[in-house]
């Protein structure tokens, strides 16, 4: 499942689980179909709702997707590139090992 709207760009496999959702036109409606995904895929993880002019897409060059690791201070200290085929896992990791060292960096180690 991806997050494309009926009215933007439908997704195949949102065609087959027949999720079909409109742009929403509102913040409020974005962070409640936020809300949704978050509930309906399980996740536990806080979620990052981009306003409606997607101003955080645009600041990081986002898309289609990019991994970015922020260090405690909030600055970027790493930012990978395009994926998925520029996706290196292995420097994220050295990153994360530089940011977070000692016995606890092996514990948080990505596979």
């Amino acid at each position: 499942m991806e997050a494309h709207p009926v009215d933007a760009w439908q997704d195949e496999d949102n065609l087959k689980e027949k999720i079909s959702v409109g742009s929403p036109k509102t913040l409020e409606a974005r962070c409640s179909l936020a809300e949704t995904c978050l509930t309906k895929l399980t996740l536990k993880i806080p979620p990052l709702v981009d306003d409606l002019a997607n101003s955080t897409e645009a600041a990081y060059t986002a898309w289609p997707d990019r991994i970015y690791v922020l260090d405690r201070e909030g600055n970027v200290a790493y930012k990978g590139y395009p994926g998925p085929y520029g996706f290196k896992p292995a420097e994220m990791a050295e990153t994360l090992k530089r940011l977070l060292p000692g016995p606890a960096a092996e514990a948080r180690r990505p596979n």
